[in-house]
């Protein structure tokens, strides 16, 4: 929030330099993260007087003003036709410089010398009137530079206050603050005003049919008000605190939100139809054009604040177009209202309409503070707009918002808590500097009652947490905590964690975290089917935003992300890891399944870009080979890997599951490029998702057996198959016979070349033969591997080569 000094010295008398405040600031808990000094945008402009003014002799449309600066008279060529004798107006003299990097030079404009230039508020960076010369007061001194005789210059504090602390979003909160810090009184502004005759009772009413929503609603009208640029001074305060000034009735409702920070909205009466306000829910699919002239279309839990006949405010966020303040609006009816703060955030969220008022609303403002803030008001809009303020206000509260009251403050705990002793009296001291109601109760407590501006003061521990702030937290004394160590047992699944990361770190892959919150359009992306558990994710209730508003059921969409991510800003090559929780829903009311998955990618080159290996793409077998590192170090040898996967991310063809005790615990696949083409990512990748707990529940014990005392004998047979039949199936074949001296069979070549009939393919297998006892005979091994080769030829679709 911006804040000016020279505004808060309105209300507080400041003794203090400019860097001591924001310290003082920061230290209660209001941190100043910047300070800029506001100058005027100009230079060498004064205040002068307009002398004469008479026909320029060789242009219709020119006039010469003789102007004083009170001690000399300067000749001025001028085009403005809102000037007369008499008036002070800003005067540009020669080596003056004004925005836009002009220079003002003695120049000669149509043959007639003129020594400067008289400048309107536009071209003096003061405010968007362009339309003629700036009129200044007759008061001013004349020569005296325009800078400080209009007093351009302030002190501008960006303070970042945190959403507990609603009541700081305003200027008089933070002179509450400051007065707390140097012990100054706090001066509120007065408002006095007259009322007319006309009662407002007559003019309008109020029925709010959302309690709920709105438990307080308050209106003033006044009329015959002139629609017109606000005078300097607010133009200035509202430009000093980063808002635009728009006319005299809007700038009026922002000048005192900035003060006091209740927003307020101005409606023209005269669009107001059956003169009266209804406050409601909208309906589902309702339309509405808001004043950024944007067409709305609305839940049916959105606050709107209607007319007898149609909506003309979003409540809390925007008003509408259809009721906006014009140049001819000659009454005004002023809303200061309290509405619900979880039902503004939830509609401004869902409207994508972040506004200074909904901000305030949304955190929490002071409800009993309406009609104060609605009578300053209507006080500022009749002084600036001539308008006569009707008879009484109204105010409706159909639901009191009941105050918090004696809440107990132990003032043993008060010392417990911040490790130092503070006397009763200064606590008291302090607590009343912010307004806190404080009286004494039992046995050495406080009874304590805060403000209603002070939302976030609930608990005795949040009066505690103001006591130190107040006290200063560099007062209190630093002492490290008590610390008991305690013996801490690792988990099973922590060590595991671990063990598979430092294997894949060791295969040059980096471990990524990514957030369990993804997009709702992740499931399409990846093309998962109608019946998929996974394309019906956890939807979170209030999402930070859209693309993290579901529970992810895959990792995959994760990892593609973060390679896309990758690649945008020129990173290419790829091997990355994670380990996290995956969510599948479980239906309405119950809990999602969580379970614990490793996701891995790789995309790119397979080793890093040098001369010996230029340009060698990793693939499918690559990440299957870090998979096998994985299953050895974990001493698992009976993963199987079946082609049939039905994972429509994934390419068919180069993809399979992992399957292992009969049961799927993940796949492994190069992603589909239809999937590539959705995530706007160009290169191939391959991915594999394994159920870690699945993993580790299926692992087998660690079995031993004695070193080889004998050697070895193999053999070797190739034998033809289709090309889909997997050759597992022909390993598995030849264990079933579970020949004492085979040792074990492996795939030693695969090939489907020349010579190999089409829709067939060869598969090299060896057979190694051992003994325990003896070496074996050629005899032997004969006799085995032959009934072995018999029984593979027996199988359907195998021939031996």
């Amino acid at each position: 929030m911006l804040v000016s000094l020279k505004w808060l010295k309105d209300y507080v008398d400041i003794d203090l330099s400019v860097q001591e405040l924001a310290g003082h600031l920061t230290m209660a808990g209001l941190e100043v993260d910047a300070i800029e000094e506001k100058k005027p945008a100009f230079s060498g402009v004064v205040v002068a007087k307009i002398l004469s003014i008479r026909p320029h002799p060789d242009a219709d449309k020119l006039v010469l003003c003789d102007v004083t600066t009170g001690d000399q008279v300067h000749p001025i060529v001028c085009g403005a036709k809102n000037i007369k004798d008499g008036d002070v107006v800003p005067l540009a003299k020669v080596g003056a410089k004004i925005p836009g990097g002009y220079t003002i030079k003695l120049s000669k404009i149509r043959g007639v010398q003129s020594e400067g230039m008289l400048c309107s508020e536009q071209e003096l960076a003061i405010g968007d009137d362009a339309s003629g010369i700036m009129l200044l007061p007759d008061d001013l001194a004349l020569g005296k530079d325009l800078g400080e005789a209009l007093d351009l210059t302030d002190i501008i504090f960006d303070i970042g206050v945190t959403p507990n602390r609603p009541d700081c979003l305003s200027i008089v909160g933070i002179a509450r603050e400051v007065a707390a810090i140097t012990g100054n009184k706090l001066r509120f502004p007065s408002v006095r005003f007259a009322e007319s005759d006309e009662d407002i009772t007559r003019l309008t009413s109020v029925e709010i049919l959302a309690p709920d929503l709105c438990p307080r609603y308050t209106a003033r009208i006044i009329k015959n008000v002139a629609i017109k640029p606000s005078p300097l001074w607010m133009r200035l305060r509202l430009d000093a605190v980063g808002l635009r000034a728009i006319n005299n009735a809007v700038d009026v409702t922002n000048f005192v939100m900035m003060e006091t920070g209740q927003p307020l909205h101005a409606f023209d009466y005269r669009f107001l139809e059956e003169g009266r306000i209804v406050v409601r829910r909208s309906k589902p699919g309702e339309v509405f054009i808001s004043l950024d002239e944007k067409e709305r279309v609305l839940r049916d839990d959105t606050l709107m604040i209607c007319d007898g006949q149609k909506p003309v405010a979003i409540g809390g966020i925007m008003g509408g177009h259809n009721s906006e303040v014009k140049d001819d609006t000659e009454t005004i009816l002023l809303e200061s209202a309290y509405f619900n703060p979880v039902s503004i955030r939830r509609s401004s969220k869902w409207l994508q309409m972040s506004t200074d008022a909904a901000f305030r609303f949304e955190r929490g403002i002071d409800p009993h503070g309406q009609v104060r803030a609605l009578d300053r008001a209507a006080q500022l809009l009749a002084e600036i707009s001539g308008g006569k303020i009707c008879k009484n206000a109204i105010d409706q509260c159909p639901k009191t918002i009941e105050k918090i009251e004696d809440i107990s403050l132990r003032i043993k705990k008060v010392g417990d808590t911040l490790g130092t002793k503070i006397e009763s009296e200064d606590i008291i001291r302090m607590l009343k500097s912010i307004e806190i109601e404080v009286k004494s109760g039992r046995d050495d407590t406080l009874l304590v009652t805060p403000p209603t501006f002070r939302v976030d003061l609930t608990r005795e521990i949040d009066i505690i947490e103001e006591v130190a702030r107040l006290y200063g937290y560099d007062r209190i004394p630093v002492a490290m905590p008590a610390v008991s160590a305690t013996l801490t047992t690792e988990k099973n699944g922590d060590a595991l964690a671990e063990r598979i990361s430092n294997i894949l770190n060791g295969c040059g892959y980096s471990e990524v975290i990514n957030y369990s919150f993804v997009t709702s359009k992740a499931v399409d992306l990846l093309g998962l089917d109608l019946a998929d558990q996974r394309r019906n994710p956890v939807k979170i209730a209030n999402p930070l935003t859209e693309d993290q508003s579901v529970m992810r059921t895959t990792m995959v969409y994760s990892l593609l992300e973060t390679m896309r991510k990758n690649a945008n800003a020129g990173s290419f090559n790829l091997k990355i890891f994670e380990m996290g929780r995956v969510y599948l829903n479980q239906g309405a009311g119950k809990l999602p399944e969580e379970r614990i998955c490793l996701g891995c990618l790789l995309t790119g080159v397979r080793y890093e870009d040098i001369w010996h290996f230029k340009d060698l793409q990793g693939d499918f077998y690559d990440l299957k080979g870090v998979l096998e590192n994985i299953f050895e170090d974990l001493k698992i040898s009976d993963v199987k890997y079946v082609s049939d996967v039905a994972e429509p991310f994934l390419h068919p063809g180069k993809a399979c599951s992992l399957v292992l005790g009969g049961e799927r615990i993940g796949y492994l696949g190069e992603v589909h490029p239809n999937v590539l083409d959705a995530m706007d990512v160009k290169n191939p990748a391959t991915v594999c998702e394994i159920d870690l707990e699945r993993l580790t529940a299926n692992k087998g014990s660690i079995g031993y057996k004695d070193f080889p005392r004998f050697p070895s004998s193999s053999r070797d047979v190739a034998v033809l198959i289709d090309v889909e039949q997997e050759a597992e199936t022909i390993i598995a074949a030849v264990r079933e016979i579970d020949e004492e001296l085979l040792e074990k069979v492996s795939i030693f070549d695969v090939y489907g070349g020349e010579r190999i009939p089409e829709g067939k393919k060869s598969i090299g297998l060896r057979f190694c033969y051992r003994s325990g006892d003896h070496t074996v005979t050629d005899e032997e091994v004969n006799q085995v591997h032959d009934r072995l080769v018999k029984h593979i030829v027996a199988l359907k679709s195998v021939s031996v080569r």
